[in-house]
């Protein structure tokens, strides 16, 4: 389901990002979870919240990267 506050983020976000990230990360995980609903339009079998993830993931790593238990902006 999508997150209405940085503070719904699950801990692996929220304990490593910077509030920034955490923005970038809501943001694309929301905007995947209304873009990817139907399971053709995922690849696989991965389920909806999964590939939401992986999508915020992916957003963070444009502007991030990670150093050491980290995460810079670039």
């Amino acid at each position: 389901m999508p997150y209405d506050q940085l503070e719904d983020l699950p801990d692996n976000v929220t304990g490593v990002l910077p509030r920034h990230g955490q923005e970038i990360y809501r943001a694309a995980y929301n905007h995947a979870w209304q873009t990817y609903r139907h399971a053709e339009d995922r690849r696989g079998d991965a389920s909806r919240e999964e590939t939401a993830h992986k999508v915020a993931w992916a957003a963070v790593k444009e502007t991030y990267q990670k150093e050491g238990d980290r995460w810079q902006r670039k």
